[in-house]
């Protein structure tokens, strides 16, 4: 199971509605009640920290952990927000949210959850990281901080161990169906249903106070008909709402003589809703199961009712009124998770399998197609003719899967982001890596990598990659786990953590061959030899490259040639072997030649000539220079044959002829202009 990425960052002092678990009951004005819990919570933080769930010792009492339990729909959420709302002056370091369950029931995993709390605070995440090393991190970074965790719906106090921190300074507030008892001083705020007056007080913050007014007997009949469950309430009260002619009495009425086995108050409201939308409405609902980590917009409910994006978006807001969805940022809505076990079971029942998964792959094509819109916004336009190009690749898509700009793609996918992991899990999960689950992943690897970097999208690619890895290992698909192998291996290669790219390039070396896949073979050669080269381990580098080598020329791959003559000639120079090392870049020189790459051609030529240098024939590599810099010119590179230049002059002043070499620095410096990147060419020699 992969579960979809939690939320990110509240702002100090300031809870907003956000996806992944950042739910909202209200806004500050719309909480109600709870004056009695509010005080036993502010009393309780000044009882001791902890020690940690393993039963060790602590040196100093860790955070305190404050406990609000409730079943779904008891408001807990919302009165963790409205005690943090209070005590947050108390914590200048800031208010940092997580969700630890989903709204289909899902449990976000736990080194998932812990690299959330850390973006949160802005401290780097590294991909592949274990567990236990990320908790260190949290734990780190919130020595010196005095900070509020809120962490949302937990399952299991083992899952709230690794996100304690170890200062007294900070506080955790905590919610979850009941107790948990594995964390020791921790004593539960447990909620029952809001007392009548408030009650009454959140029905007239949705249908005002006169109806109020008019029977407040009845207003008090309902609000204990719905157990005065704050979810139940939101549901009668947006129906109300809906219909202002409606009289409260018979709503109270009504609710009383359902049957008794549905569902309890919550099940009452929602039926009383779910009855009176008109069918299209109803199925759009019954749908909504199905969007990934329960985020949902205006383009997925389209696509899983097959309705057009404006009659979506309209039909979403009428829920959100009713209060069957909550409105969120940049124009997203949440599935309450108190609602989605209430519509998984119409969707079970009143929905064909087949019509589930027709609006199911609705669902993920759209996505596919929306990034890659988002992927093509964020990549220059390469005519020069403010967009034609841009507009050329988006040639097919309708209007509405279109961004105006760079800006909104990012932030499109910035926002989507827990979704759009989700729906690669979902993708991946339903058909294994069939055609759309492919073009599903694929395209948010390349959204992320164009609007971040791969650098910066380190972690979500390594997700992506690894879950990739997972599904084809557990098919023995093994041209997809030598494609997911390579990739992790170059992530754990660009950060660092060459041992284990080295032992993923191994692996991706028997996958491909397993597969008969020259291309995924040869590929891992190489890497293996470049992960030895980082080693500094020459001789078993340069036997990689080799092996890579005698495939690409069996294969007649003259590219591929070229470009490892040149590496082979790289590890020669470092062991020192210069006679190997120019013949490898004399022959990598003619490969280029024969392919007509002039750039190539000169970069390799530029490197016997520092060769040259090195073993002691200036001479030589004088005149393998010259003949760079024009291959360089006749390419366009002047950043080439301005470094060229550089070593030019290098040489000349070891010849014994600096007039000559001032003259190839002030050319080198004229081809450069005010390049700020010129200064490591000008600092001088290699």
């Amino acid at each position: 199971m992969c579960p979809p990425r939690s939320t990110r960052v509240v702002a100090l002092r300031e809870l907003r509605s956000q996806p992944e678990g950042r739910e909202r009951s209200g806004s500050v004005t719309d909480f109600v009640g709870r004056r009695r819990e509010l005080k036993e919570l502010r009393e309780d933080i000044a009882r001791t920290g902890l020690d940690t769930l393993s039963g060790r010792k602590a040196k100093a009492p860790r955070a305190r952990v404050l406990l609000i339990a409730g079943r779904p729909g008891s408001g807990r959420t919302a009165l963790a927000e409205a005690f943090v709302r209070e005590v947050a002056e108390d914590y200048p370091d800031g208010v940092i949210k997580v969700r630890l369950t989903a709204p289909g029931g899902e449990t976000v995993a736990t080194e998932r959850a812990i690299r959330t709390l850390l973006e949160g605070l802005g401290e780097a995440t590294p991909p592949g990281a274990a567990e236990d090393e990320l908790s260190s991190a949290l734990r780190a970074a919130l020595t010196h901080r005095k900070a509020i965790l809120l962490v949302d719906d937990a399952a299991d106090p083992y899952q709230v161990d690794a996100l304690l921190p170890d200062t007294p300074e900070c506080l955790v507030v905590i919610t979850a169906e009941g107790p948990l008892t594995g964390i020791p001083d921790v004593r539960p705020c447990t909620l029952g249903g809001l007392d009548t007056p408030s009650g009454v007080q959140m029905l007239a913050q949705r249908i005002g106070d006169t109806r109020i007014a008019v029977d407040p007997r009845a207003a008090e009949t309902l609000a204990e008909e719905c157990g005065g469950q704050p979810a139940a309430l939101a549901l009668v009260g947006g129906w109300l709402a809906a219909h202002p002619k409606a009289a409260v009495a018979d709503v109270a009425k009504q609710l009383h003589d359902m049957p008794p086995g549905t569902s309890g108050p919550l099940g009452r409201g929602f039926r009383l809703v779910y009855e009176s939308l008109p069918q299209p409405a109803q199925r759009t609902l019954r749908l909504l199961p199905l969007a990934p980590a329960g985020i949902v917009d205006s383009h997925t409910a389209s696509a899983l009712a097959g309705c057009s994006v404006a009659a979506a978006q309209s039909t979403l807001e009428d829920f959100a009124g009713l209060g069957l969805v909550r409105h969120a940022a940049n124009g997203m809505f949440l599935l309450p998770g108190c609602l989605a076990p209430l519509l998984q079971a119409l969707l079970e029942t009143k929905e064909r399998a087949a019509e589930v998964q027709l609006a199911r792959a609705r669902m993920l094509e759209r996505t596919v197609r929306l990034l890659h819109s988002c992927r093509v916004m964020a990549e220059p336009d390469e005519d020069g003719a403010g967009g034609a190009d841009v507009r050329e690749k988006l040639d097919g898509l309708p209007r509405a899967l279109r961004f105006p700009d760079r800006r909104a793609a990012a932030t499109w996918l910035d926002t989507r982001l827990p979704a759009l992991s989700a729906a690669a899990c979902l993708a991946v999960a339903d058909g294994g890596l069939d055609t759309l689950a492919r073009r599903l992943v694929a395209a948010l690897v390349r959204a992320l990598a164009e609007h971040r970097g791969t650098a910066a999208a380190a972690p979500e690619l390594y997700g992506l990659h690894r879950l990739v890895l997972d599904v084809a290992e557990r098919r023995s698909l093994h041209r997809e786990q030598a494609a997911a192998l390579l990739n992790l291996a170059d992530l754990d290669a660009e950060t660092g953590r060459t041992h284990e790219a080295l032992e993923r390039y191994r692996a991706a070396l028997d996958a491909g061959r397993a597969a008969n896949d020259p291309y995924a073979t040869g590929r891992a050669m190489e890497s293996v030899g470049g992960a030895y080269q980082e080693l500094a381990d020459w001789h078993r580098a340069a036997d990689w490259f080799g092996r890579a080598l005698s495939q690409a020329l069996a294969r007649g791959e003259r590219a591929d040639e070229a470009r490892l003559y040149g590496r082979l000639g790289n590890v020669h120079t470092y062991a020192g072997r210069y006679g190997d090392a120019l013949r490898s870049w004399r022959t990598a020189a003619a490969g280029y030649r024969k392919l007509a790459d002039v750039p190539g051609q000169a970069k390799a030529l530029s490197e016997m000539a520092r060769i040259q240098e090195y073993a002691g024939r200036p001479e030589e590599s004088l005149h393998t220079c010259r003949e760079a810099v024009e291959l360089a010119r006749r390419a366009g590179d002047l950043r080439l044959q301005a470094a060229l230049q550089v070593r030019l002059a290098d040489t000349l002043d070891r010849l014994g002829d600096p007039a000559a070499a001032r003259l190839h620095r002030s050319a080198a410096d004229r081809l450069l202009g005010d390049d700020p990147a010129a200064c490591e060419i000008r600092s001088g020699s290699d």
